[in-house]
């Protein structure tokens, strides 16, 4: 059984709801309050943690819960999460009889289907009686001096916010957060963002035995506590079988990253920039963002300006996603600068074999940018990749860049006759305000290799300065 089990109910689990569930392990169990009250643990009898209940959250955005599980649900829907403690057996069916109880007094249903039950647990394992350390990290399945492993079994393993506690309690004592899944299993955009470089790695368990990193495919061993490559003679590091299987499907991928500037006015309105990205190349704004996932809460620029400001000067890190008949997500970095407001936006949209991405569109992207949101510098790219955005344990071709873009700020740093003039076989469009242009640089449609070397050509000439005049 798995060790996550999610309630999903249409009304809000109360203090009368919460203490039904609770009860599933009968009354030799103590629970306490944990995360300043975001989450209830069901102790052992030596205060081992054995389940803990993640605070409900409601969620609003139409086909989130199957964006994640893969199970349509009606929205709004409260999601509570159970997760259970490897550690002791009966955890598992506990967290269970959690979900189960809460979705029988709510009227709601239960995922994994199945892992619901009703009855009480009884917990007589003798590994109930070991204490949980002091600040130990409640319910991460093996913790050592240098890593904290968690498992995970589900179809998209996402950025839970229990999970970036988890990782963020990690870096601040130096260690590294390893997450160990079946190689069934993808991560969300977000999680493989988070687990991008050393120390955080994705362990994905080899069908064929073993264990092997889901991003890079080289194999890994447990080693001094910890997940690492295992090595031959020479110090190199071999890829698994199952990483280099290629994937076949013909889906694509398109990526829009870009950066704006804004002055730090009482006015500013954040998330409008990603906003017209949205619309330009879908139709449709965003349909909700959050600061984890699921992604709760319906799409307003209002509420992310009002939550980066009084996180202010903290970094803001958002997730929008889109409706469910077109595949898009974006991560929004807001940060504060001596200049002002930077926002970097990451926007990926999935595309099936047979649909055109939309890159025709990319200038009048451009266009706007340029002209009402402040535009620093954009790169699009596309390549392969699955529709749904989910990432899977196995090799893909980088993308490769379709188009950059330079802001009226760099175009006047470089001077326009420089920045318009590459030696290159590619001839940018003016785009934005007569005054303060910015350029568009076509790079390609996304199928050639050398699309690279175009680029990395093009950044080298705009930072090289222009000569002065005579």
């Amino acid at each position: 059984m798995t060790k996550d089990v999610i309630a999903l109910t249409p009304h809000m689990p109360d203090t009368t709801a919460m203490l039904v569930a609770l009860a599933a392990g009968g009354a030799d169990l103590d629970a306490q309050a944990a995360g300043e009250g975001a989450v209830i643990q069901l102790l052992g009898a030596g205060g081992r943690p054995l389940v803990s209940v993640e605070a409900p959250v409601l969620v609003q955005v139409p086909g989130e819960a199957e964006r994640l599980l893969g199970t349509p649900t009606a929205t709004p829907v409260w999601w509570t999460e159970t997760r259970a403690s490897t550690a002791v057996p009966e955890a598992a069916a506990l967290a269970g009889a959690v979900a189960g109880r809460l979705a029988e007094v709510l009227g709601g249903t239960v995922w994994p289907e199945g892992a619901g039950r009703v009855g009480a647990v009884e917990v007589t394992s003798e590994a109930s009686a070991a204490p949980a350390p002091v600040g130990a990290l409640p319910t991460v399945d093996v913790v050592t001096e240098s890593t904290a492993v968690v498992l995970a079994d589900r179809p998209v393993v996402p950025l839970t916010a229990w999970l970036s506690d988890v990782l963020r309690t990690t870096a601040g004592f130096g260690a590294a957060l390893h997450v160990v899944t079946p190689a069934h299993c993808r991560l969300s955009l977000p999680l493989r963002t988070a687990l991008t470089g050393a120390p955080n790695r994705w362990v994905v368990q080899d069908p064929a035995g073993g264990y092997y990193d889901g991003l890079s495919g080289a194999v890994l061993s447990w080693q001094d506590g910890t997940f690492a490559p295992v090595r031959d003679a020479a110090g190199q590091t071999r890829p698994a079988e199952a990483f280099a299987k290629p994937d076949a499907s013909g889906e694509r991928r398109l990526t829009v990253s870009f950066r704006t500037e804004h002055p730090a006015e009482a006015d500013v309105t954040l998330g409008r920039s990603l906003e017209a990205a949205w619309r330009t190349l879908t139709g449709r704004p965003p349909a909700g963002w959050g600061t984890a996932e699921p992604v709760n809460l319906p799409w307003s620029p209002r509420q992310l300006t009002d939550l980066a400001r009084g996180r202010a000067p903290e970094p803001t890190l958002i997730t929008a996603v889109g409706h469910p008949e077109r595949p898009a997500l974006a991560t929004v970095r807001v940060t504060r600068t001596a200049a002002g407001v930077e926002e970097d936006v990451t926007l990926s949209l999935g595309y099936g074999p047979s649909e055109e991405l939309p890159l025709d569109a990319l200038p009048a992207l451009a266009e706007e940018l340029v002209t009402g949101h402040g535009l620093i510098s954009m790169l699009a790219s596309a390549g392969p990749g699955r529709r749904d955005l989910g990432v899977a344990p196995r090799l893909a071709p980088p993308p490769l860049p379709v188009s950059f873009t330079l802001g009226g700020a760099g175009v006047a740093e470089a001077t326009l006759t420089h920045a318009r003039r590459p030696p290159l076989a590619l001839k940018p469009a003016r785009v934005g305000p007569a005054r303060r242009p910015g350029l568009h640089y076509p790079l390609g449609d996304g199928t050639d290799p050398a699309g690279w070397d175009t680029l990395g050509a093009l950044l080298a000439h705009l930072r090289t300065s222009a000569p002065a005049p005579l």
